[in-house]
């Protein structure tokens, strides 16, 4: 079998059209004079096994339209990730500037897994030990904390307007029931909105859960107007979550960094948690500290680069502008 690092993924030519609607393309700083490239180096790369295929656009720009990104992301026929990064050049004071385009090709504002991963790939470039990251969301400062990384993402949103919700509603207890009307299974999940939308619901076993077949009745309930990411929370101690994370065009992932930080916001928020909280994901744990002085959450964890490899001309064959 080929090591990783020699494999040279190529994509179906029929593949790339998605039947799944894909979430609000976001209006502010779209890509401009990008050309389609022959071919393109990217990096795999991941953040608790949330992996990333990433695409340096800071120098050679390049035309990805949703429908390419689609193609990379397919596990099947592509390359395989949860998300295509695509770093282009930041406006001041940003190193960098980060692009998200989720598996099915939509365009998202903010991922702290793939932060961590581009301030990974800064500070090797670079030998600083703070990288400043635009992303859509806003800037995200990452600093260099041992073995890992830490990512201020700034202050959660509670308004209903800012998750956003289609009505005005509690976002402690948003009015979202599953199951049976009489007798349901899930209901009255907290939201959260930390770069992203998030609808959280506290159970007492996380693994109890078809979050297979509940993942998706949330993410494209009518209350989200931008879908949601879906999160089952398990409060195991006053300083440790379980989390198990179903994120809007992608499905079940092993690790959702702002799902991550808006699980502690909502269970502070609640009153059910400490501040400082070990987040525990299916690929492994973050550690998130909602701190009371300036209302910011910090995000700390791992990054890893995977392999290096050559993205082919074909995925960007009739893939549009």
């Amino acid at each position: 079998m080929a090591s990783a690092a020699t494999i040279r993924a190529r994509p179906d030519p029929v593949k790339g059209s998605k039947a799944r609607p894909r979430g609000k393309i976001l209006a502010h700083r779209p890509p401009t004079g990008h050309i389609r490239p022959m071919s393109v180096t990217f990096k795999k790369m991941n953040g608790l096994g949330n992996d990333f295929v990433v695409i340096d656009a800071r120098t050679d720009k390049i035309a990805l339209s949703e429908t390419a990104a689609a193609r990379i992301a397919d596990r099947k026929s592509g390359v395989g990730c949860d998300q295509v990064i695509v770093m282009e050049k930041g406006e001041a004071p940003a190193d960098v500037f980060m692009r998200i385009y989720n598996q099915d090709g939509g365009e998202v504002a903010a991922c702290g897994n793939a932060a961590r991963c581009i301030a990974y790939l800064v500070f090797n470039e670079t030998n600083a030990d703070k990288v400043i990251v635009e992303t859509k969301a806003g800037l995200l400062r990452c600093t260099a904390t041992g073995p890992d990384i830490t990512v201020d993402m700034g202050p959660p949103k509670f308004n209903w307007q800012d998750i956003p919700l289609t009505e005005r509603m509690d976002t402690r207890f948003v009015d979202v029931k599953l199951g049976p009307i009489d007798n349901p299974v899930l209901m009255g999940p907290s939201t959260v909105n930390v770069g992203n939308p998030h609808c959280i619901f506290f159970v007492d076993d996380a693994s109890a859960y078809d979050l297979e077949k509940f993942g998706p009745m949330v993410e494209f309930h009518p209350l989200f107007p931008e879908r949601a990411n879906v999160s089952l929370a398990q409060i195991v101690a006053p300083d440790a979550i379980r989390l198990r994370v179903w994120e809007r065009g992608v499905g079940i992932t092993k690790a959702c960094g702002t799902a991550a930080c808006a699980v502690v916001a909502a269970a502070v928020r609640l009153g059910r948690t400490e501040r400082q909280v070990s987040v525990m994901l299916d690929g492994g744990s973050l550690s998130i500290d909602w701190r009371e002085n300036n209302d910011r959450i910090y995000m700390t964890g791992p990054a890893s680069l995977d392999y290096e490899d050559i993205l082919e001309a074909s995925y960007f064959e009739g893939a549009g502008p």
